[in-house]
């Protein structure tokens, strides 16, 4: 049983590198139970806004903070790494691939939060990581090497050892990267469970504008380092809005078989197409 939701709360978080902001002023709210999609053109700062979610980027300006759960309001930014990994994990764009480990190992280094000093005893241990190898599919690679695993296989197994960490909140970066069609769908499936199901609080990066339509309670759409709307996929994925976000004409249609929105950026061969 994962841990309970809380709401992580992003307000005013102002983000640079040497100097230079690239986050201005970024308010976003991930909420139990729900998917929040961030979205936007490339430097346009989505994954430096999770990360700064993941106290992985610190702060120039703004405050991070954990609502709810058996604890209350909690200031995010001052919890003991091993407190705030109990409550917030984060799957990466890369990692590196270890050598010499089994899938098992891999993904049971998501316990460390619970492990006193010298990999101490972890009663739950076990059959959490048995849980999240089962629910991302990759219990039959359990005593595979890492290092064996193919790019999509090697995705699931570290989302995996996200999951058998046990936390109320999940941020993903771009977690459909490498994977092919199916398990695509399969993860995205998985996000909705996890949030429908177990009321985790959610936060994924997505580049492709109609997998966060079809995954996403409330999209942020971000453009130069500022969010530009938040709100369902309807208000937030408009023409209006993508194509100055873009830079690119962007329309919007829906599926005509099941209603999912869609988007489509027009290009030169795209409008030469429609004029035939």
């Amino acid at each position: 049983m994962l841990t309970e939701g809380s709401t992580l709360d992003g307000r005013g978080l102002r983000l640079g590198y040497h100097g230079v902001t690239v986050v201005h002023g970024a308010d976003v709210a991930l909420r139990p139970g729900r998917v929040t999609a961030l979205v936007g053109p490339n430097g346009s700062g989505k994954s430096t806004l999770l990360r700064a979610l993941a106290r992985l980027h610190p702060p120039a300006e703004g405050t991070v903070a954990l609502h709810g759960g058996p604890d209350g309001a909690l200031d995010a930014l001052a919890l003991t790494r091993r407190d705030f990994a109990r409550r917030v994990t984060l799957l990466a764009q890369s990692r590196p691939v270890p050598t010499g480990l089994s899938v098992r190992d891999v993904v049971g280094f998501g316990r460390h939060p619970y492990r006193g000093r010298w990999r101490g005893a972890d009663p739950g241990g076990r059959a959490a990581v048995d849980r999240a190898m089962t629910v991302t599919r990759v219990l039959d690679l359990a005593e595979r090497p890492v290092d064996e695993l193919s790019g999509g296989q090697l995705q699931r197994v570290w989302l995996a050892g996200c999951l058998a960490q046990d936390t109320g909140v999940l941020l993903l970066d771009e977690p459909t990267n490498h994977l092919d069609l199916r398990y695509q769908v399969e993860i995205l499936d998985l996000l909705r469970d996890l949030a429908d199901d177990d009321g985790v609080a959610i936060g994924v990066v997505l580049h492709d504008l109609d997998q966060a339509a079809a995954v996403a309670d409330e999209v942020a759409l971000l453009a130069e380092g500022r969010v530009r709307a938040v709100g369902t996929p309807e208000d937030v994925l408009t023409t209006e809005l993508l194509s100055e976000a873009y830079g690119i004409r962007v329309e919007i249609d829906h599926d005509p078989v099941t209603g999912a929105l869609r988007t489509r950026p027009i290009g030169r061969h795209t409008e030469r197409k429609a004029i035939r």
